[in-house]
């Protein structure tokens, strides 16, 4: 018999305001996103990639010189809070598009790592014996189950494209994992950039989804875990957002061909 291997455990500072020995198990990755679970099983905590440089000291602080870079660098904790706002506001649009049934609350943190950088921490429930919908076994659903998914999964595209006729926005309902940094960094390089457009193109539907999670209670059977907004300019955005309000149609058809719904 082969035992699964257990996840890793991570020990740093920056979980210091909600672990007291600093040390928690690695769970999952995303994109921008390391996903740890607290000790007592009750919370999923996000550490996002976003770092702002550590402070100086008191005395450096004094100097005009340093006190001039501080300025041209966002402030530093003034700038960290600024983003952690947006990150609130953000996780709170997304969730209230998509209501009650399909979300979770989000809480968003500040805090120091080893490095004395301001890191910023998402603290959600954790859900435990729940799957991404790319982990799901459709064949093995029952019909009623399929058609759950299918009937859930098109009241969620309904709620993003009327997010994004009215704001020009919507939640990344779709997601990518990563067992690592490392994988993660090989994933960015641009020799994948052909791999990652057909991926983001043709195979990752609302089926293949890292960001929407199957339950199973018919009471709530699909929620949504990532609020984040896409870092990238103005156009980058429109462009986006314009395809993945396209791609529904692309996802309605896979709905009705896989669930056969």
């Amino acid at each position: 018999m082969v035992r699964p291997r257990p996840n890793p455990s991570y020990r740093d500072a920056v979980f210091a305001p909600i672990d007291a020995d600093h040390v928690l198990e690695r769970v999952a990755g995303g994109n921008e996103t390391e996903v740890y679970r607290s000790d007592n099983g009750r919370y999923a905590v996000k550490l996002k990639s976003l770092a702002v440089a550590p402070a100086r000291s008191d005395l450096q602080r004094r100097s005009p010189v340093t006190q001039a870079a501080d300025g041209a660098a966002g402030g530093g904790l003034a700038a960290a809070l600024a983003e952690a706002r947006l990150m609130r506001a953000t996780a709170e649009a997304f969730a209230a598009c998509l209501g009650p049934r399909y979300s979770i609350p989000s809480h968003v943190l500040l805090a120091r790592d080893n490095a004395g950088r301001i890191r910023v921490l998402v603290l959600q429930p954790y859900l435990a014996h729940v799957r991404p919908l790319a982990h799901l076994d459709y064949r093995a659903l029952s019909r009623e189950q399929r058609q759950l998914v299918a009937r859930e999964l098109r009241a969620i595209i309904r709620r993003a494209r009327a997010m994004y006729r009215h704001s020009g926005t919507m939640p990344d309902l779709y997601g990518r994992s990563s067992a690592s940094q490392e994988e993660r960094r090989r994933n960015r390089a641009l020799a994948r950039l052909p791999q990652r457009l057909w991926s983001f193109l043709v195979q990752r539907t609302l089926l293949h989804s890292h960001n929407l999670l199957w339950t199973g209670d018919p009471q709530r059977p699909i929620v949504l875990v990532d609020y984040d907004d896409v870092r990238r300019s103005p156009l980058y955005r429109r462009v986006y957002y314009a395809t993945r309000q396209a791609l529904f149609l692309r996802d309605q058809l896979a709905i009705l061909l896989k669930l056969k719904i």
